[in-house]
């Protein structure tokens, strides 16, 4: 899981194209290994690299400019395709904390919000003015007030009251449950007492 955050700030990429599936995100060759490790590499490989194996400058990512992305914005239905996790790993490993877009698919939106990758759905409008806005300037998401700055462009968004928690703390879903451990051994101990019969089939 990545450090939560209350506050993001920094420059964020477009790709604006609509249907941007997760074979496109993380192509097939990076589901091999054993472990999460080496997917950043992964991430929009065939987009990102020429022929020659070597980064190709007109992609959104590549520009110097670009070294500190965090954000992205896309266009409709973004993550759609095969349920592939490794897509959202490979985003958190490279950087990206943020995407912000209009639509994404519903398995990659879950698969986001189950390891800290904040998804924020927005109008048409509102997207294509932080598009334009995105060429000059840094944006800030801001979790609090649950808006999106971009100079003196402000879009508010919804969003979850349990994943913007998560998110800001931190949290995946095994660390949520952890958060309860006190009140889980509580409740453990409790059951026992009130039917001790079940302590028999416990190992010795």
């Amino acid at each position: 899981m990545s450090a939560g955050f209350t506050r993001l700030t920094a420059p964020a990429a477009v790709l604006a194209g609509a249907n941007i599936d997760t074979d496109v995100i993380m192509p097939k060759q990076f589901l091999k290994g054993i472990d999460r490790s080496g997917l950043a590499r992964g991430l929009f490989h065939d987009l990102r690299f020429g022929p020659d194996s070597l980064p190709d400058p007109a992609f959104v990512l590549n520009p110097p400019e670009m070294a500190g992305c965090r954000i992205l914005l896309t266009g409709p239905n973004f993550g759609c395709g095969s349920s592939r996790e490794h897509a959202v790993w490979g985003m958190l490993q490279y950087g990206i904390r943020a995407v912000i877009g209009t639509t994404f698919g519903a398995i990659f939106a879950d698969n986001a919000g189950n390891n800290g990758l904040l998804l924020i759905s927005l109008e048409p409008e509102a997207l294509a003015e932080l598009m334009a806005a995105s060429e000059s300037t840094e944006l800030t998401i801001d979790l609090e007030a649950q808006e999106i700055v971009a100079g003196s462009f402000i879009a508010p968004f919804a969003i979850e009251p349990s994943l913007r928690r998560a998110i800001m703390l931190g949290l995946d879903r095994i660390g949520e449950t952890l958060m309860l451990a006190e009140q889980i051994r509580a409740f453990e101990a409790e059951y026992l007492a009130s039917a001790p019969w079940l302590l028999d089939d416990q190992p010795k």
